[in-house]
């Protein structure tokens, strides 16, 4: 008997992401339909990750939301959670912080990440569940699938892809994506 997720129904096909051949910050994203490209850490994958060492790391990484620029793009259609960004959303990337890993508020007392940047890699964001449940200081925040600069470089431990690649991997998306990240 075939395995069968919530409701009866199959669970989504995970999204593999394996380590370009000679590109250490660049992946192969397999989806469903087709091999998609994406940039990856300046640290690589890592089995060990830790706050700042600009690794992605290795394992399963459930995606546990979307966040998008309601002022740059419409809403992106899924039925995971879909969130609008804020002028006042933060992430809380402080390993001392109680509210580390976790949204926050901007101004914030603690170091953060604005999630309403300038450039347009967070126009698009999924948030993937690494170190969340549980949080353990220091082995790494932040960690989301966004939109990637125009020439593929690296992230500080991020998936990041095309904004067209994006498209397709919001398409894939079911409630129990997830991405496998290997190593």
């Amino acid at each position: 008997m075939a395995n069968t997720g919530t409701h009866g129904l199959k669970p989504p096909k995970p999204i593999i992401v394996r380590r370009a051949p000679g590109r250490p910050s660049e992946a192969r994203v397999q989806l469903a339909h087709g091999v998609r490209r994406a940039a990856i850490g300046r640290g690589g994958v890592k089995a060990l990750k830790r706050e700042g060492d600009g690794g992605t790391p290795i394992g399963t990484l459930p995606v546990r939301g979307i966040l998008y620029r309601a002022d740059r793009l419409s809403r992106p259609r899924s039925k995971l959670r879909v969130r609008a960004i804020g002028l006042r959303d933060g992430w809380c990337d402080d390993p001392r912080d109680r509210n580390y890993n976790r949204p926050v508020r901007l101004p914030y007392r603690q170091s953060t990440e604005s999630m309403k940047r300038d450039d347009a890699l967070y126009d698009v964001v999924l948030v993937l569940g690494y170190n969340d449940r549980p949080r353990v200081r220091g082995r790494g925040s932040a960690i989301f699938s966004h939109l990637a600069r125009p020439a593929y470089t690296p992230t500080e431990g991020c998936i990041a892809f095309s904004h067209k690649d994006m498209q397709a991997v919001l398409r894939a998306l079911r409630t129990g994506s997830r991405f496998v990240v290997m190593p």
